[in-house]
């Protein structure tokens, strides 16, 4: 009897929607220094700030008014003003097209 129930609570797990998050999202990137995790910051990789998900995770950005997506690495911590929920590095917000905010689908 244990099998089946495993196996159930494995298929259910597998079943569930990957965590989505819609939100303004900000560019920053100033090369040179340390970010969170102990990496030196490159503005150019696609790397990103957000508060909670962990270092090293990825999650892919996709730009409501351009339609572009892109596939970054959380390396920092961020954003530090109200409402926004991902900072994103130079390169990654210039592959959406970005100039300043742009609200996003986190995935």
């Amino acid at each position: 009897m244990i099998g089946p129930v495993c196996a159930a609570l494995a298929l259910t797990c597998f079943a569930a929607p990957a965590f989505a998050e819609t939100c303004t999202a900000s560019r920053y990137g100033y090369g040179g220094g340390r970010t969170a995790s102990g990496e030196r910051m490159n503005p150019s990789e696609m790397t990103a700030a957000h508060r909670s998900r962990a270092f090293g995770s990825h999650v892919t950005v996709t730009s409501h008014s351009t339609g572009r997506s892109v596939t970054v690495r959380i390396n920092d911590r961020g954003p530090f003003v109200k409402g926004r929920c991902i900072d994103l590095s130079n390169g990654a917000a210039r592959v959406l097209g970005m100039s300043g905010t742009a609200i996003v689908s986190l995935r």
